[in-house]
């Protein structure tokens, strides 16, 4: 994005998302007087036509939603793999693929996340207004940003390769879509607009349901209408840990929200820096070792977990162990295996003190490349992260949710203020918050120059199989130099580079006021009034 970015202020409300169109949308919604949550399914929505490549309705979504009464709680909708989807079915490979019809094994729970954030709205705004700017950017076409643009023709030969209508929609002209070319999507068009009038439901036990069953069962995908109609939405307790600064929320597994989580409470516990420098970015690194290596051995689906996430925030002496474990000077040998994925987060606030953090994803970039020609709906690959065993972490069965990277952090600070902040970035969530929250919360750097500072990335990413400690330039030499002198495997990458994911946040102050940021490393905006 060109020119430095500011942080953006208003009273009335607040919308920031990856691109512009879909904070538009969502601040659009708080003019006509919808709520924050309301908000956040129209640049959902609207992301899923302008942002393809990053999110849409055949993803999962979680939401985390703090009310104006202090009262925080979650919506996970998060589809389990379909009941066809068994060890036999996959007889020959060595793992799950990652694209195409054996690739999209799993429900998509977006739109039930949808359907359960509204139901717990007082008074909502018809479904059809929130998906009309959707409706509207699907059928007269959006430009391509620069972003999408990369992607597709990187992906191109292995997507256009997948069955159904990918090459039709995104390569209209025989070739990837570059920037500044007109993407429209009419199928999806019509299947937002039914959706506006039947409901999100429709999609899981109506007529929509039995279109989008049909093409899955055409393009040889192991879900079917069953798995469609026996999916809900849940609503789990948020995870939160205490801190200094006050509590931090994010969300219970399958997602791995207790690693945020755990990365700004071990760095605090093992003492805040005084600057933003090496003792900062090390110490950061070295709390993502430890959470990384506890999400790595016990979460996942909370059905098939033998130890609850919450328990070991709660007990403080286990998390005084893990940070003793942190040597101020020297890091611990690295790697570990890292997880993929590609995503959205977007937040909003009204001036009635709602505040939410939502996230939603194809996992992969444009998922698991199936396109169905009826709906125009892109299926996600979260399933292809599943395990081709019959016991252990993220082991596939019939019905089992896979483990998601997946996470809306939100918190309620000691002072009265609350934040919601998130990124895309699969292995880089978690990172990317504590850098964003404790810049922000810890040292008082503004929101914005929190969020545009040069970043971090310990472990693989966007398709690479390194797993140094990556970070950009733009910190003082000497940081560099320390981190290596400390052992960690340090790799300089560009300024501004899109492996370091696409943040955002947001901050409502006890009078009301709110600030809003978003990442010059991808296409979004801020909305404010």
């Amino acid at each position: 994005m060109a020119g430095k970015l500011h942080t953006v202020r208003g009273r009335g409300g607040i919308v920031t998302a990856p691109h512009h169109l879909a904070a538009q949308a969502g601040l659009d919604v708080l003019k006509d007087g919808g709520s924050a949550a309301q908000a956040t399914i129209a640049v959902a929505a609207t992301l899923a036509v302008v942002y393809p490549h990053m999110t849409g309705l055949g993803g999962d979504g979680f939401w985390l939603i703090r009310e104006a009464d202090g009262r925080v709680h979650a919506v996970h909708g998060v589809g389990g793999a379909a009941q066809a989807a068994t060890l036999d079915r996959y007889a020959g490979h060595a793992a799950v693929p990652w694209r195409g019809p054996l690739a999209a094994n799993t429900v998509a729970g977006t739109l039930s996340a949808w359907e359960a954030v509204l139901a717990t709205e007082p008074a909502p705004l018809p479904l059809s207004r929130l998906l009309a700017p959707a409706i509207a950017h699907a059928e007269a076409g959006v430009a391509v940003t620069a972003g999408h643009a990369a992607l597709a023709a990187s992906k191109g030969p292995e997507l256009r390769a997948q069955p159904g209508t990918y090459a039709q929609v995104f390569e209209p002209e025989g070739r990837p879509l570059r920037e500044g070319d007109v993407l429209r999507q009419p199928a999806l068009a019509r299947t937002l607009r039914r959706l506006g009038e039947a409901g999100p439901a429709d999609f899981y036990t109506g007529a929509l349901a039995a279109d989008v069953a049909a093409d899955l069962a055409a393009l040889g995908s192991p879900v079917a209408a069953a798995d469609l109609a026996a999916h809900r939405a849940t609503r789990p307790e948020p995870l939160a840990v205490e801190t200094q600064a006050g509590t931090l929320y994010n969300s219970a597994p399958p997602t791995q929200g207790v690693a945020s989580l755990l990365i700004l409470a071990l760095a605090e516990r093992a003492g805040r820096s005084t600057g933003v420098g090496f003792a900062h970015v090390h110490t950061l690194v070295e709390a993502t070792k430890q959470a990384f290596l506890w999400r790595d051995g016990h979460c996942g689906d909370p059905a098939y977990m033998t130890v609850a996430a919450q328990d070991l925030l709660d007990d403080a002496e286990a998390l005084d162990a893990m940070a003793a474990r942190i040597d101020p000077a020297q890091a611990l040998p690295w790697p570990q295996p890292s997880q993929w994925g590609d995503t959205c987060w977007f937040g909003a606030a009204d001036a009635q003190g709602q505040v939410v953090s939502a996230i939603q994803s194809t996992y992969f970039e444009f998922g698991s490349g199936l396109v169905l020609p009826q709906t125009g709906i892109t299926w996600q690959n979260r399933g292809a992260s599943f395990r081709l065993t019959e016991t252990g972490w993220n082991a596939l069965k019939p019905g089992r949710k896979p483990f998601h990277t997946l996470n809306p952090a939100l918190a309620a600070l000691g002072d009265g203020r609350v934040m919601a902040y998130g990124t895309m970035g699969g292995e880089g969530q978690p990172q990317t918050q504590g850098a964003v929250f404790s810049r922000h919360v810890w040292h008082g750097m503004d929101l914005q120059e929190a969020i545009s500072a040069p970043r971090w990335l310990l472990g693989r990413t966007w398709g690479e199989d390194s797993t140094t400690l990556k970070i950009e330039d733009g910190f003082a030499p000497e940081v560099y130099a320390a981190l290596e002198a400390a052992g960690h495997v340090v790799e300089r990458v560009g300024p501004l580079t899109a492996m370091m994911g696409h943040a955002g946040a947001l901050v409502r102050h006890p009078d009301g006021a709110l600030e809003g940021a978003t990442d010059p490393r991808s296409d979004g905006g801020v909305a404010a009034w």
